[in-house]
């Protein structure tokens, strides 16, 4: 849907046609499930945060402005809605102690996952992201895998861009420590025994 086709629809609801809704709903569904998965790693909470959303959205949609996207208001109220869920259960303990990286290190570690197939490589980025905290894995997730702008994941996490920047850099640098730590001693075991 573009900008145009949302904010028709948008008109629609706040000049009383409700049904209007369903066709964003329909939309936005699964960006906002996968958005609040991420976060969760649960599926019934993500169901639970999703329906939350569209009823926080629904509600606020005459405050909806126009000046960025639809869909990045909606990510906004997503992303706030899931902090909210963690906050409520503090049963994630995401917590990960980081040592110093060196740049060698970095460097070397992303040598040796150059040498894994795309498939398999993928898969251990994708379990190695869900051990960083969950701030910082949506932020890493945002910005690469959604490729939201620096700007629309500031609008959306309500962070300053020098604190997005900084905590982007911090989860990098997590991140490769990760898979320093879990993924090369199994590259060893396994392809190191030629």
């Amino acid at each position: 849907m573009t900008n145009k086709t949302d904010q028709i629809y948008i008109t629609k609801v706040i000049n009383g046609d409700t049904n209007a809704f369903a066709s964003l709903v329909d939309t936005y569904k699964n960006m906002v499930f996968s958005l609040a998965f991420k976060m969760t790693k649960n599926r019934e909470e993500a169901e639970e945060i999703s329906q939350d959303t569209f009823i926080k959205a629904y509600k606020n949609l005459s405050k909806f402005k126009g000046d960025s996207k639809f869909s990045t208001w909606l990510y906004r109220i997503a992303y706030h809605t899931s902090l909210d869920n963690l906050k409520k259960n503090k049963n994630n303990n995401n917590s990960f102690e980081i040592n110093e990286i060196t740049f060698n290190q970095i460097k070397a570690t992303e040598n040796i996952l150059e040498g894994i197939e795309r498939k398999e490589r993928a898969k251990m980025m994708e379990i190695c992201l869900h051990k960083l905290p969950d701030e910082e894995r949506t932020i890493i997730w945002m910005f690469y895998y959604d490729e939201l702008s620096l700007k629309e994941i500031t609008e959306i996490t309500s962070m300053s861009e020098a604190n997005l920047k900084v905590k982007l850099h911090r989860a990098r640098k997590k991140l490769l420590t990760i898979v320093k730590e879990n993924v090369v001693p199994e590259m060893i075991e396994n392809y190191g025994r030629k």
